[in-house]
């Protein structure tokens, strides 16, 4: 491992000083994510700078009815919550099973969001990678992509983003704020993440050095009911090769508004625009959910060894969508 200093940051200006002044610095939350890339040689700071004792560990209700969550609020804090827990269900079911305990209780939430994608090929700095090193390729294309992008992927990346979280907040219109050299800044989610192209290597829109200092969460009633459903190749702690964050208001048998992000899908939570826009209005029943799933994954170009992944996405919209159904059937009764 490369050498590198540490110091630890006592107020949010002093933090983004400190990055200012050495852009090879990087934030230190939880540090589950970026200590692991230091040790494969994937990240090479000069300096770490400790953000972990920052005012930023709180979740608070805002005026609007919703919710403001610090970005170095713990997994296992957010997920305890009880205004999580009660007004957006599947925000909590996604941190629950986006990791162990043990990773929950250091994982931060503003270090969830950044975190980096799990390819094999970008954690091998042997071989090319072009979001290690832009312009060298992509070698997932031909080789590994088994759980790679099905969706919004391009030639020069297939990689997924690898949070659960992302995921839940992407179904919510979450808002991320943050502190940069030039002042305060703010991004909804769905911008947040920039799309693949041909610049894998620029992953957010994060000005250089800012930090994230909240998540904001709008007032929303559809989200009491809502659930995360997560697909992975074992029953203990493993990256999803498929997720669903989906809310629903159902009124006489029709939906009223929905809300779905898939997530393993794409290089970025996948907000479902096109099923969205099916479900609205339509009877709430299988084949209005299939037709959702299909209008969605009607974009789908999956590579040679990844196109189950559209035909398990489809079951699993439909699968979750009918659970909510009958959880809204059951609370009419």
């Amino acid at each position: 491992m490369k050498e590198f200093g540490y110091q630890r940051a006592h107020d949010v200006t002093g933090a983004v000083a400190l990055l200012a002044a050495d852009p090879d610095a990087r934030y230190l939350g939880g540090g589950t994510n970026l200590v692991d890339l230091m040790k494969a040689g994937v990240e090479r700071p000069a300096r770490l700078v400790d953000v972990r004792e920052l005012p930023l560990g709180r979740v608070e209700p805002t005026a609007d009815g919703g919710l403001c969550i610090g970005a170095t609020v713990t997994n296992s804090d957010l997920a305890a919550h009880p205004d999580v827990r009660r007004r957006y269900p599947a925000l909590a079911q996604a941190v629950l099973a986006g990791a162990s305990g043990q990773l929950r209780n250091m994982a931060t939430v503003g270090g969830n969001l950044l975190q980096r994608t799990r390819c094999g090929y970008f954690t091998d700095v042997s071989g090319p990678c072009n979001k290690r090193t832009p312009g060298s390729g992509c070698p997932a294309v031909a080789g590994e992509h088994h759980n790679h992008a099905v969706l919004g992927a391009s030639g020069h990346c297939v990689a997924v983003h690898p949070s659960d979280m992302g995921v839940a907040l992407t179904a919510f219109d979450a808002v991320v704020s943050y502190e940069s050299a030039d002042g305060p800044g703010e991004s909804p989610i769905t911008d947040f993440y920039l799309p693949v192209g041909d610049t894998p290597h620029r992953e957010t829109a994060l000005p250089p050095g800012a930090l994230i200092t909240h998540v904001s969460l709008p007032a929303a009633p559809v989200a009491a009911r809502s659930r995360y459903r997560k697909v992975r190749e074992r029953a203990s702690y493993a990256f999803a090769i498929g997720s669903v964050a989906a809310a629903l208001d159902i009124e006489d048998g029709r939906v009223r508004e929905a809300r779905l992000a898939l997530g393993a899908v794409a290089s970025r939570p996948w907000r479902a625009r096109a099923a969205e826009a099916v479900l609205t209005g339509a009877p709430a029943d299988r084949a209005t959910f299939a037709a959702a799933a299909d209008a969605e994954l009607a974009a789908a170009r999956p590579l040679p060894d990844n196109g189950y992944k559209v035909t398990l996405m489809r079951n699993l919209v439909v699968s979750v969508l009918t659970e909510l159904t009958e959880l809204a059937e059951g609370d009419a009764r």
